[in-house]
């Protein structure tokens, strides 16, 4: 079943019998289908861990353990208070300086909302402000 199966149902039935002959229709019951909240989100990294080399590639996926759709997804990170990107996957195609970070997803289906766990992104080879020295 799905949300929008929720509503009124009713049976119908054709009755051919010597008294009587005709379609005859039970009264009708309502049925409200209910969503199951969201739980068990999480951050999964490509290259794994989210230890990724300077001008190399990212890809962050947000999974849901358990929860109904239809879902929606925002990316965040935590330093940041701009949206980063919407979807169940964020690419960084190519990761610079400025990209190390806590990043999270946050995920609604319309009646509730989850989020994950941050996950630490770690830029390899990015310059150190503070010493300028590249790490």
């Amino acid at each position: 079943l799905q949300l929008h199966h929720s509503g009124q149902y009713h049976c119908r039935v054709w009755v051919n019998s010597g008294v009587s002959r005709g379609w005859q229709e039970s009264a009708p019951v309502t049925l409200t289908v209910h969503g199951v909240p969201l739980s068990g989100v999480s951050v999964l990294a490509q290259p794994p861990g989210g230890q990724v080399a300077l001008a190399d590639r990212l890809v962050l996926s947000c999974a849901v353990a358990m929860g109904t759709g239809p879902l929606s997804f925002t990316w965040h990170r935590a330093d940041l208070g701009a949206l980063l990107g919407t979807g169940p996957r964020l690419e960084l195609r190519h990761v610079g300086d400025n990209d190390s970070g806590h990043y999270h997803c946050r995920v609604s289906n319309g009646d509730s909302m989850a989020e994950s766990v941050p996950l630490n992104v770690t830029v390899l080879g990015e310059c150190d402000p503070q010493a300028g020295v590249a790490s």
